[in-house]
């Protein structure tokens, strides 16, 4: 791995709210098949009402996600993830996500994953765990103070 990519991986694999349990060996793979691109602020990475087709994972930069009566808008920082709901369901996104400045991320389309995933079986379940983890953390985010978890639940 040259020092650009393993500085890349860093920030993916250091974030508390990224793919948490993906592996060393996890972050090679998905590095060496992502495609690397690139987003003026204001640009929609991801736009409601169209799939996503893969997943953005942010490098540099922020983007925020747009979610239509919800006054408060979620940010997405270095190492996080967005599109996965549009991949999980293979349907349209259910909300926007905008660059907040200049933002480059790694995007993983659908095809890149499966073939990943039929290869490297623990790196799904590694994968989906991670979005999972994602997703209940969001969700909490959402509904606000008192939904944390408790110990033992």
């Amino acid at each position: 791995m040259t020092k650009v990519v393993e500085r890349k991986v860093s920030v993916l694999s250091s974030s508390k709210n990224g793919l948490v349990y993906l592996t060393a060996n996890d972050w090679a793979l998905v590095a060496d098949k992502a495609r690397r691109v690139r987003f003026k602020k204001g640009e929609a990475l991801v736009q409601k009402g169209k799939k996503a087709n893969g997943v953005y994972l942010l490098l540099k930069g922020s983007a925020r996600v747009q979610i239509q009566f919800q006054p408060k808008a979620a940010a997405i920082a270095p190492g996080e993830i967005c599109g996965e709901m549009s991949l999980l369901e293979d349907a349209a996104a259910s909300a926007s996500v905008f660059a907040e400045e200049d933002v480059e991320a790694y995007h993983l389309d659908r095809p890149t994953l499966e073939n990943l995933f039929e290869l490297f079986p623990h790196l799904a379940s590694r994968f989906y765990r991670s979005l999972a983890r994602n997703l209940s953390h969001r969700l909490r985010e959402l509904m606000g103070p008192g939904s944390a978890p408790r110990a033992g639940v």
